[in-house]
């Protein structure tokens, strides 16, 4: 029933409409045919990945893994590989690993990734300027999107099998580069605004993009600033022996300018499990570090940058999980209660105190208020936690296909419905900085946007409408958490639950 459920709220952003009033105006650009004129272009990943490149020609994967800048890159990910196979083994000695369907977990196969026949195609580009709280000097950050597939060229006809890979390379820029010091944030906010109120498509669209004036005229290979990789490192379909299960690798590299290559580093608040829980040391030091009123404020905002010595370099992340056991979650065995049964970093007394201690401070909360939205949030803050949550596939942006034969149809959409949710607080953020107004750079719980006062997406898939996630109250009990007093249900829906032992469901249309 589990997998059901989660399997259903996937598939729920395919009643996303395009047009002028689509929800990710202005902050991103998702329209396949303007994404492949781009592609073809200035934003081949040629051209975006080695600065001064004329050649437009595409890039395949094993030319592209040949450079010197990527080399740490292709390292790091074959030895997450074999450290991947090597636990599996230990953890799971009756289920059988290795490429192909003949085993119970089927092993992405390198060689596509470094195959003359793949590349990684532009499948979005996506304004971050909402994470300007992490360097404001670069007004936040444009991601570029890329999607691995198969070069050879897609097969005529309404049945054609995509070619595309289930992995998306994430080139991270720099809002604000070098070249464009002297444009203001304000300025590059407003450009992306403008943007997206233009009645274009395709071709038009994307020579207007890049014109003078347009927000892409900005953006140069100088600015990266890292990669970040998510790649489907196995899959195990549902047997008489296990359900249905789909493993995701995630990894972040910096790019060095004194090594002039990308190196392996820290994901950003991806919490090191394993070694904080063996080390006392390290486990005290972390609990105190986000237990202090001003780092447990940033926790609650979804603003908490937490420092290096607690992350870890590479994460796989389990889906589906919306709702299942903790053990599949981030924070398991972090905080008490949660069923792990062991030592826990923090206990459910310490989570009371510091909300007592932010309420005598007179720090407003947005989203803890309890042992349990505390446990929530220390899961969403991290890559994986976040990758985990309303996902397609473990993925957030996995961008229309424009090498199918009709990328341009209209059940096809580019995005989460995490991804579509969050629209409206980046648009906030944007709007803000265009008109000189301090932006609130806070967010809600990945699971249920926050709107700030917008009603766009009330009654949607997106907030409390069919298929949102919810938590059932019990009117007739004072047990009810406050951290999620919110999550409710429209008019005619009601919050039915996965399990017994669980609060937490799915909107669906009240039983009769």
């Amino acid at each position: 029933m589990l997998t059901a459920l989660v399997l259903v709220s996937s598939v729920l952003p395919l009643r996303h409409a395009h047009g002028a009033a689509a929800l990710e105006r202005g902050a991103a650009i998702t329209d396949p045919l303007a994404l492949r004129e781009l592609d073809r272009g200035r934003f081949g990943l040629r051209r975006v990945m080695q600065a001064g490149q004329t050649d437009e020609a595409p890039i395949a994967n094993s030319e592209l893994f040949a450079l010197p800048s990527l080399a740490p890159v292709r390292s790091a990910l074959d030895d997450e590989f074999d450290r991947y196979v090597v636990r599996h083994k230990a953890e799971l000695p009756d289920l059988t690993i290795g490429i192909g369907t003949s085993f119970d977990f089927q092993l992405f196969d390198r060689s596509q990734l470094y195959s003359p026949a793949s590349r990684f195609v532009l499948a979005g580009i996506v304004n971050r300027m909402d994470r300007g709280y992490v360097s404001a000097a670069d007004c936040g950050e444009i991601r570029l999107i890329y999607r691995l597939t198969r070069a050879d060229p897609p097969v005529a006809g309404a049945s054609a099998t995509s070619p595309r890979l289930p992995m998306t390379l994430n080139v991270v820029l720099r809002a604000r580069g070098e070249h464009a010091a002297a444009v203001s944030c304000a300025e590059i906010a407003r450009r992306w605004l403008v943007a997206g109120d233009w009645p274009l498509a395709g071709a038009a669209l994307a020579e207007k993009l890049l014109a003078k004036e347009g927000p892409l005229d900005l953006i140069e290979p100088e600015d990266v600033d890292r990669i970040e990789t998510n790649l489907q490192i196995a899959h195990a379909p549902k047997s008489p022996l296990h359900d249905f299960r789909t493993d995701y690798l995630l990894k972040v590299f910096r790019y060095n300018a004194q090594t002039r290559a990308f190196e392996q580093v820290p994901l950003e608040n991806q919490i090191d499990r394993e070694r904080i829980l063996a080390d006392a040391e390290l486990k005290r030091e972390f609990r105190n570090w986000l237990l202090d009123p001003r780092h447990f404020s940033e926790l609650d905002r979804g603003t908490v940058l937490i420092p290096d010595k607690f992350l870890a370099t590479g994460v796989v992340a389990t889906t589906p999980v919306g709702f299942a056991p903790p053990s599949l979650q981030p924070a398991f065995g972090l905080v008490q209660g949660d069923g792990s049964g062991a030592d826990p970093v923090f206990a459910a007394t310490d989570v009371v105190a510091a909300l007592e201690t932010a309420a005598q401070r007179g720090i407003g909360l947005q989203n803890i208020h309890s042992p349990g939205g505390f446990e929530r949030r220390l899961n969403d803050v991290t890559c994986a936690g976040c990758h985990q949550t309303r996902g397609i596939g473990g993925f957030h942006f996995p961008g229309v296909d424009w090498l199918a034969a009709r990328p341009d149809n209209s059940v096809v959409v580019p995005a989460s419905p995490h991804f579509f949710g969050d629209q409206i607080r980046r648009r906030d953020i944007l709007a803000s900085l265009r008109d000189g107004r301090r932006p609130d750079y806070s967010r809600g719980f990945s699971s249920r946007p926050q709107l700030r006062g917008s009603t766009e997406l009330a009654g949607t898939e997106y907030d409390d409408g069919w298929g949102a996630p919810c938590y059932r109250q019990n009117p007739d009990t004072a047990d009810n958490d406050r951290s999620f007093h919110s999550w409710t249900c429209a008019e005619g829906l009601a919050c039915q639950v996965v399990s017994p032992a669980s609060r937490m469901g799915m909107c669906f249309v009240k039983s009769r």
